[in-house]
């Protein structure tokens, strides 16, 4: 298994952090202080979050993996998202994907996992648990991260202790977030915008 990339030099830091701020977006605090961790994006209702999430976490000179479906690997498109920290996966299998990051992310000294609990760029009542499972077998923190394109306020948001319960934890992160109110690129796409 190839080594995966961790750290951006400066001079591509800075470009980040300049066309972060250029978006007119602001970082509230800095990456995951731990070698490895488990970045919640939400919401999730657009591509162009990737992009915003790609410049914040980039600012700091770190790379933050992102999964993206195989398909989107072909010649000239794979080199350069590989680049930019994705990881193709096969979706017709989540239990094997899963698996296979928790494979991974063990074997790595630093990988930081951004994914979205969602599951889809689509409002989704019922997340998916994934998340979960990868830090409970890996012991990566997971962080509750947003992007709220109201305010326009990115951050990797407070570390999320699970208590085992599944059903519970989910339920729990899910409130978390319902109580920040955030809204979406897209705000009819997110079961949690203002109204």
């Amino acid at each position: 298994m190839a080594k995966l990339k961790t750290h951006y030099g400066k001079r591509w830091t800075r470009f980040c952090a300049w066309c972060l701020k250029a978006m007119g977006w602001t970082a509230d605090g800095g990456p995951v202080p731990e070698n490895k961790g488990i970045i919640l994006g939400v919401p999730h209702t657009s591509v162009r979050d990737f992009l915003v999430s790609y410049f914040f976490y980039s600012a700091f000179g770190e790379v933050a993996h992102v999964m993206i479906k195989k398909e989107f690997f072909f010649w000239p498109l794979g080199p350069i998202l590989r680049s930019c920290g994705c990881i193709p996966v096969d979706r017709k299998g989540p239990g094997g994907m899963v698996r296979s990051l928790v494979e991974q992310m063990q074997g790595e000294e630093f990988f930081k996992l951004a994914l979205a609990p969602e599951g889809t760029r689509k409002a989704a009542a019922k997340w998916k648990t994934g998340f979960l499972f990868i830090a409970k077998e890996t012991g990566a923190p997971i962080y509750l991260g947003y992007f709220d394109w109201k305010t326009k306020h990115i951050g990797i948001g407070e570390k999320f202790t699970p208590t085992g319960d599944t059903k519970a934890d989910l339920e729990a992160v899910q409130e978390h977030y319902r109580k920040m109110h955030l809204e979406g690129c897209h705000r009819k796409g997110y079961i949690y915008s203002e109204e």
